[in-house]
């Protein structure tokens, strides 16, 4: 698949995004924004199904401000490790402005309809809850993401559809967090969220915490709304 080249809104240079494409065009794009294991066999067979949809798949290496082209997994201690080590180096402002740059680009892709989505992992839920209130994505999905509870003060902020995935047994997002995050949404016709009992990441495809059920309800969730957001 090609990679796509965006140029980072702050002068510091350029970073790609890994693409997949659907059978025909023009379609809406979809954002997919990163775990911290990087844009890796997990994300890239994420792409492919969202280009299996009918969509256009970008996905922007996030991490290249502190090495590009990390691809690693979930499957060993060193690899955890060096995931964590690349979370706390990771300036989240400066994703989200690079984030920014890719919806622009995205819309003005060849093949797109002009429609972007972000849809977002662990980190990369954060990230995705982060632009709903900060960028002008037509739709953002948010996947178990961390911490939202601490993004609460600007969800007035939220005009387009946003989309939650919450894991009722998250380890890393405890419960009085999850449940401040239902309760703010509640009332907010553009805000969704939905709970599974389920681990953390039990969509990463091939992850250890993949869970089938809950995966797939999920993106069937998730598929409505980018159709709904982006066209069929």
């Amino acid at each position: 698949m090609p990679n796509l080249t965006i140029a980072a809104t702050d002068g510091s240079g350029s970073f790609s995004a890994y693409v997949a494409e659907p059978k025909s065009t023009p379609a809406g794009v979809v954002v997919l924004i990163q775990e911290i294991f990087g844009v890796n066999q997990a994300m890239r067979d994420i792409a492919a199904w969202v280009a299996d949809l009918g969509f256009i798949a970008v996905a922007p290496d996030l991490f290249w401000r502190i090495e590009p082209g990390i691809d690693i997994t979930d499957k060993s201690e060193a690899e955890w490790k060096r995931a964590f080590e690349l979370f706390q180096a990771f300036d989240q402002d400066k994703g989200i402005a690079d984030l920014k740059a890719t919806v622009a680009a995205a819309r003005k892709m060849p093949g797109g309809n002009g429609k972007v989505a972000t849809m977002g992992y662990c980190l990369g839920g954060r990230l995705a809850f982060m632009m709903a209130e900060q960028s002008d994505a037509d739709a953002n999905i948010s996947y178990y993401g961390v911490g939202l509870d601490g993004l609460l003060g600007d969800l007035n902020k939220v005009t387009k559809p946003l989309v939650v995935h919450i894991a009722d047994k998250d380890e890393f997002f405890p419960a009085e967090g999850r449940k401040k995050v239902v309760e703010a949404a509640k009332g907010r016709g553009n805000i969704q969220c939905y709970n599974y009992d389920a681990d953390h990441a039990f969509a990463r495809v091939n992850g250890i915490h993949w869970h089938g059920l809950s995966a797939t309800i999920a993106n069937g969730r998730s598929a409505e709304t980018l159709v709904k957001a982006l066209g069929a």
